[in-house]
């Protein structure tokens, strides 16, 4: 708890002189006993001079205190004439607001992305506070939370929370078609068969709108550790992509997933559902996985050989009409295909697609 400072203080040296004459000493006299010069005395008495640990000491010394009580009348008195001008404590207050940002937010960083502006941290507070729909800067963000994890007792972090609250920020200057569950369950069934060509990417977003889902893509957050999310905004569903991964067939799965989170109805107009893909974990989690999984590939796998090469690969992804990419990654989630494997070398990429999307902000 802070303590309030009085409402006037005097210098430490004011208290010398008037310690000095309760004992009848001169400022030449008291000079002698510290062994200073007497100009030392008078500039300390005068407030020239601040007393220093050295000094405190000295004068602790020579009149039988401690030192501490020299070092408290200083610094309160600096602190007390610090408290009265009007320029340190508009600096300081813009301290704690910088401080209050940072715990809601990686400010840094959204400067960095063009979601906040630089250097006018009163300009950068209505931001944030816009950014999280929150009326005062100590006011928590209102969304909840959903977030698969190996951890489930660990909390969002902040740079998660933001990460969404930019997705949905993106999402409400998007125009889109009324919901329609029907077509986006349709779209989401010709998404593979589209994904063959990696540049269909760039067109998603536009066949995502027709269909009532806004499609967002938001460069991951270092440290963020998130694929994508899905939430409802104002009732219209958004899906949020970062792009960890960036193998084609991990953002067409991450895409998929958020999509199944959509058509199972899994979403709440409070809550924001964070996907991170190296976890798994919950009921929920699992079902949106699965019917993903039949999205990415529909039809039936013939039987692997014991040897899977890669013109294996390439006959079995043209007759199921999905990338060569799509089909190694559901048989390296199936455990049929090593994590490691050369089958991936070369794998196609999307970000440079993706970074079509509108507005975006990487």
């Amino acid at each position: 708890m802070d303590t309030p400072l009085a409402a006037e203080l005097f210098p430490a040296g004011e208290h010398l002189a008037d310690e000095l004459d309760a004992r009848e000493l001169t400022h030449a006299e008291f000079a002698t006993i510290l062994g200073r010069p007497a100009q030392f005395v008078s500039e300390i008495i005068s407030g020239k001079k601040e007393i220093t640990r050295e000094s405190a000491a000295q004068i602790g010394a020579a009149l039988g205190t401690s030192a501490e009580i020299w070092l408290n009348l200083q610094n309160s008195y600096l602190l007390w004439q610090q408290s009265q001008d009007a320029e340190s404590q508009q600096s300081l207050a813009e301290i704690q607001l910088r401080a209050k940002m940072h715990e809601l937010a990686p400010v840094a960083l959204l400067v960095q992305r063009g979601f906040m502006t630089p250097n006018d941290v009163n300009q950068q507070a209505r931001e944030v506070m816009d950014l999280f729909e929150i009326s005062s800067i100590d006011e928590a963000p209102r969304f909840q939370f959903a977030a698969r994890r190996s951890n489930t007792a660990e909390r969002t972090t902040g740079l998660q929370q933001a990460w969404a609250a930019c997705v949905r920020s993106v999402a409400k200057k998007l125009p889109v078609a009324r919901f329609n569950h029907e077509a986006l369950q349709h779209l989401a069934g010709n998404l593979s068969r589209l994904a063959r060509d990696p540049s269909s990417f760039a067109n998603f977003q536009s066949m995502f709108a027709e269909v009532g889902v806004k499609l967002v893509y938001i460069e991951s957050f270092p440290g963020g550790k998130l694929d994508g999310c899905a939430l409802l905004d104002g009732g219209t569903p958004v899906i949020g992509l970062s792009g960890r991964g960036k193998r084609l067939d991990k953002i067409l799965f991450t895409l998929l997933h958020e999509v199944s989170h959509v058509l199972l109805g899994h979403l709440n107009n409070d809550e924001v559902i964070l996907d991170d893909f190296a976890a798994s974990d919950g009921a929920r989690e699992d079902d949106a996985d699965q019917l993903a999984s039949t999205f990415a590939v529909a039809g039936e796998i013939p039987q692997t050989p014991a040897r899977i090469d890669s013109s294996w690969i390439r006959r079995v992804a043209d007759d199921l009409q999905v990338a060569p990419i799509v089909l190694i990654g559901h048989l390296q989630q199936a455990g049929v295909v090593a994590r490691r494997t050369t089958l991936v070398r070369d794998a196609p990429t999307v970000i440079e697609h993706l970074s079509h999307w509108k507005p975006v902000r990487t």
